[in-house]
C-alpha cells in the first residue's frame, strides 16, 4: 500500500474524479468541498490517496477545523488503520471524520488506539436524494425569493441557533457573518416571507457535474409546525432540478420529523453516514 498527499488540487482531483463521478450522489459531500478548495474557498486542506498495485484505494480530504473525509472504494480490510498512520506520522492531527459507518469507525478506533483519544457519535445521519418533487403537497402561506444583504443580520442569528441545535460547528459571531455573507454574494441563501416576514430559510451548496445540495434549512421556534420549511425546500428543490438532475441533503436520523417532511417533499434516503469525534481525554 502506497499513500501519497497533494498540494495541487487540481492534481489531486484528476487523479481520483473518475472514482467519485461512478457514485456522485453518495460522494457528493466530497466533491462539492474538493470543488470549493480548487475555487480557493479554503486556505488549510490536506488530500490524499491511498493506492495499492497502481489502483487507488481510499481517498481522504480534510479542511480544518472540518471533519475528515475518508472513502475506501473497494471496501479493503485495514486500510483504515494504514492511512490513520499515515496521517500521524505527517504530522495532521484528526479530531473528528464523516463517512459510512464502517471506514469511520474503523478510523475512530485506530487513532484513538493510538493517540488516546474518545471516541463520541455527533450524528447519526440520512443521506437523501430527490429526482423530483411531489406536487401535491399543501402549500404554506407565503412566497420563497433568494436571500439579499437586507436579510444579513437575521441569518448571521439564524445561522448560530441552527449550530447550536444541530451540534455540527459553534461558529463566533464573526464567523457567522463572513460565512454568511459568502452563501448571500453566490447567491446560495432561500428564504421564506409570510406578510413580509422572514420565517425560514435554506440553502444550495456544493454542486457537482448532475447534482446539488440543500442545506442549513432552518426556522426558528416561533414560527414552526406552519409547513414553512417544508414549502420552502419543497418549491426551491424544484427549481434547482430544473438545472440539476438531482438534489441531495443530510439529515439527523434521530430527528423524525425533519425526516419524515423529506420523504414527503420526494427526497429517498440512499446512505448511512455517520460523523464521530475523536475527543482527547479530560486530564485528572
Amino acid at each position: 500500500m502506497k499513500w501519497e498527499m497533494y498540494s495541487d488540487a487540481d492534481v489531486f482531483s484528476q487523479q481520483v474524479e473518475a472514482l467519485l463521478y461512478k457514485r456522485e450522489d453518495e460522494y457528493s459531500l466530497f466533491i462539492g468541498i474538493l470543488e470549493q478548495i480548487k475555487d480557493g474557498r479554503y486556505e488549510e486542506y490536506y488530500l490524499g490517496l491511498a493506492k495499492t498495485e497502481g489502483h487507488i484505494a481510499a481517498a481522504c480530504l480534510m479542511t480544518p477545523p472540518h471533519p475528515l473525509q475518508l472513502i475506501n472504494f473497494h471496501g479493503h480490510a485495514g486500510l483504515e488503520e494504514f492511512i490513520a498512520e499515515e496521517m500521524m506520522d505527517a504530522g495532521i492531527w484528526v479530531d473528528s471524520i464523516i463517512g459510512d459507518r464502517e471506514s469511520a469507525e474503523a478510523f475512530a478506533k485506530a487513532w484513538s488506539a493510538k493517540k488516546g483519544t474518545v471516541i463520541e457519535e455527533v450524528m447519526n445521519q440520512g443521506l437523501y436524494r430527490a429526482d423530483s418533487v411531489n406536487r401535491k403537497l399543501a402549500k404554506s402561506s407565503g412566497t420563497w425569493r433568494v436571500g439579499s444583504g437586507r436579510d444579513a443580520r437575521l441569518l448571521e442569528e439564524w445561522l448560530l441557533l441552527f449550530e447550536r441545535e444541530t451540534g455540527i460547528s459553534v461558529s463566533t459571531p464573526a464567523e457567522a457573518a463572513r460565512k454568511i455573507d459568502g452563501f448571500l454574494d453566490h447567491k446560495e441563501v432561500f428564504v421564506w416571507e409570510d406578510h413580509g416576514e422572514v420565517v425560514s430559510c435554506m440553502k444550495k451548496a456544493r454542486p457537482s457535474k448532475h447534482g446539488i445540495t440543500v442545506s442549513f434549512v432552518f426556522t426558528p421556534a416561533r414560527y414552526r409546525r406552519r409547513g414553512y420549511a417544508r414549502t420552502l425546500v419543497a418549491e426551491v428543490t424544484e427549481e434547482l432540478l430544473q438545472e440539476y438532475d438531482f438534489a441531495m441533503l443530510y439529515t439527523d436520523l434521530a430527528n423524525p420529523t425533519s425526516n419524515k417532511i423529506y420523504r414527503e417533499i420526494g427526497y429517498e434516503q440512499i446512505a448511512n453516514p455517520v460523523h464521530l469525534k475523536l475527543k482527547e481525554k479530560l486530564k485528572e
